[in-house]
């Protein structure tokens, strides 16, 4: 065999190799405000600044076993059922340490959901209003940006607010999500007349009975996965 028909070996510090990440936007609705979780670093850099959970990618790891697992580590999060990637951040500059390029996610989690508690090199965590956010640290306000959008734009052509919701709800419940997220009021007779007519609700032989009010009947939907709205 010649030379020029040899395989060329291959040399692993011929290139310079970034680092990854993963970032979690997550997401509840409550006290009819959507808020994020975010955690208090307890290390160098930005020490003492709020940040989205999230953390180096081991080499053993994918990047969704790695959003969980930042996810709980943090915070003590565990099982979002709603996690999806969301975009890639890779701006030379926005981290201090070395290059570093972030798979962000965001995840819903329902109402009301584990409250959080802080680990590994987290500080403190702690639910704050999206509308009222805290400095971030590193990019992270560009993220959480960038994930409410989605959300929103989501939100119009699927069943994305199944996530936020328990397993039954009323009609009230569902359409206070949607006004959560939206930021803003929904006329509710259309609202009601839109998602009935969607077939995704499933209208349960049950009544939730609350002060003063009449029985409101409770739902559920009939896949608790994002499905396509027609």
């Amino acid at each position: 065999m010649s030379t020029t028909d040899s395989p060329t070996p291959y040399d692993p510090n011929a290139f310079e190799r970034p680092s990854v990440t993963v970032d979690v936007v997550a997401f509840t609705a409550r006290e009819r405000k959507l808020h994020v979780l975010l955690i208090k670093r307890g290390v160098w850099p930005f020490e003492g600044h709020w940040a989205l959970p999230g953390g180096f990618v081991q080499m053993s790891e994918g990047l969704d076993a790695a959003a969980h697992r930042e996810l709980t580590e943090e915070t003590g999060v565990a099982g979002a059922e709603f996690l999806e990637q969301l975009y890639t951040f890779g701006n030379v500059n926005r981290d201090p340490r070395t290059r570093v390029i972030s798979v962000a996610y965001y995840a819903l989690l329902p109402e009301p959901s584990i409250s959080p508690r802080a680990g590994t090199d987290a500080a403190e965590a702690q639910w704050w209003p999206a509308d009222a956010l805290p400095p971030l640290a590193f990019d992270h306000a560009e993220i959480v940006k960038t994930a409410l959008s989605r959300l929103r734009a989501k939100l119009g052509y699927t069943s994305v607010a199944y996530a936020l919701l328990a397993p039954e709800f009323t009609l009230t419940e569902l359409q206070t999500v949607y006004e959560i997220i939206l930021g803003r009021e929904l006329d509710k007779r259309n609202f009601r007349k839109k998602m009935l007519s969607t077939e995704l609700l499933e209208g349960l032989e049950k009544q939730r009975r609350g002060g003063a009010h009449r029985p409101a009947q409770l739902f559920s939907f009939t896949k608790r996965e994002p499905v396509f709205l027609d």
